[in-house]
C-alpha cells in the first residue's frame, strides 16, 4: 500500500485519532461512507461467479476484483484471473486488486442485541445517505481497518480535496468506498464523542444528527 503523507497542520489530529482508535478497538465490524453522490453510498457486494465467463467461483479461488466508473457511481466486476488476463475489455478500471473468494457460510440466527455495533451502524448510515455523518463514518472505517475487519485496496484523490479509500471486507468481500475528509484537530474531539455515543447506545442517531447540524 502506498504511503500517504499528512500536511503538517494535520499531524496532531492524526496522532489523536490513532490513540482513540486503539482505545475503541474492541468494537469489531465494518464501516464506510461516500461523499456527494448518493448513488456512491451503495455497498458493492462480491460476486459469486466470474463476470466475464459466468463460471461459479470455488472456495479459496484467486480472483481479480475491479471498480468500473459508470454514470451513477461505480460498478464492481469480479473475474477469474485467467479471464481478466485473456478476455478483451473496452474499459479501464477505476481501481483493481487481487483477492481470494470465500464461499458463503450458512447463516446463524443471532440473538437481538440492544447496543449498536459498527457494522450494523454502517449499513444503517448507508441507507440514510446522510452527508452529516461523513466524519463519523471515516473514523469508524479507520478503526475497523485497524481491527482487521477491512483491508484497504486502493486510494484515489477526490475533487473535494480528500482521498477516496477503497476497502474490502475480509470475510464477506464487500467493497466500501470511503471518503477520507482529512479531519482537522478542531473537529476530531466532537467526532470521537459521536462515535462512542452511537456505539454505546446512549443517544440515538437522530439526536447525534441534530447536534451535528447545530455545530455546522
Amino acid at each position: 500500500m502506498d504511503a500517504v503523507f499528512l500536511p503538517a497542520c494535520e499531524l496532531h489530529a492524526d496522532s489523536l485519532l490513532k490513540a482513540f482508535l486503539a482505545f475503541t478497538a474492541v468494537n469489531t465490524s465494518c464501516f464506510c461512507y461516500i461523499f456527494n453522490m448518493a448513488q456512491e453510498w451503495n455497498i458493492r457486494h462480491r460476486g459469486h461467479e466470474c463476470a466475464l465467463c459466468g463460471c461459479a467461483f470455488k472456495d479459496q479461488q484467486k480472483v481479480i476484483s475491479a471498480l468500473r466508473e459508470v454514470d451513477d457511481g461505480y460498478e464492481r466486476v469480479d473475474s477469474c484471473a485467467v479471464c481478466w488476463r485473456e478476455q478483451p475489455r473496452d474499459w479501464e478500471p477505476f481501481s483493481m486488486w487481487d483477492g481470494v473468494y470465500h464461499a458463503p457460510k450458512p447463516q446463524v440466527k443471532e440473538e437481538p442485541v440492544k447496543k449498536e455495533n459498527a457494522e450494523s451502524l454502517l449499513r444503517k448510515l448507508i441507507v440514510l445517505e446522510d452527508p452529516a455523518m461523513l466524519n463519523v463514518v471515516y473514523v469508524l472505517a479507520v478503526m475497523l481497518e485497524r481491527g482487521r475487519q477491512l483491508v484497504e485496496r486502493d486510494a484515489k484523490p477526490h475533487e473535494s480535496g480528500g482521498i477516496l479509500r477503497i476497502y474490502e471486507h475480509k470475510i464477506s468481500g464487500d467493497t466500501f468506498v470511503v471518503l477520507d475528509p482529512r479531519l482537522h484537530l478542531d473537529k476530531l474531539a466532537i467526532v470521537q464523542q459521536q462515535v462512542v455515543t452511537l456505539l454505546s447506545g446512549t443517544r440515538t442517531l437522530g439526536e447525534i444528527e441534530e447536534t451535528t447540524a447545530e455545530n455546522v
